[in-house]
């Protein structure tokens, strides 16, 4: 399955993986930003994967969570409508219960 092919809310705030609702990057960063924030955050990925001790594991996942607070994957929301964060969420326990139980079984499958 390509990574990109996961079912996404219809406001596009989430993708559903591994039966959760996760947290888009925000649409509104311009590319150059974006980019440069993947870019931080597959090293510090790395880095956590090549730590030789638990100092250096932890650093390295303090560089993932800022890479991905600049994402807007986690922190405040990115969004201004007042709509609740509701990443981690089973979408059948979400507010979007209706979409998700609307899905085909096979786009559910994905998710």
């Amino acid at each position: 399955m390509p990574p990109k092919d996961y079912p996404h809310t219809p406001d596009g705030r989430y993708f559903v993986s591994k039966g959760r609702l996760w947290r888009t990057t925000n649409p509104a960063l311009p590319d150059d930003v974006r980019r440069a924030a993947i870019k931080r955050l597959m090293r510090a990925r790395l880095d956590v994967r090549n730590a030789k001790d638990d100092a250096a594991k932890a650093e390295a996942r303090a560089r993932v969570q800022e890479a991905k607070e600049a994402l807007g994957e986690r922190g405040p929301v990115w969004w201004d409508d007042g709509a609740p964060d509701q990443t981690q969420m089973a979408p059948q326990n979400s507010t979007y219960a209706d979409w998700w139980a609307a899905l085909d079984p096979q786009d559910r499958a994905r998710g």
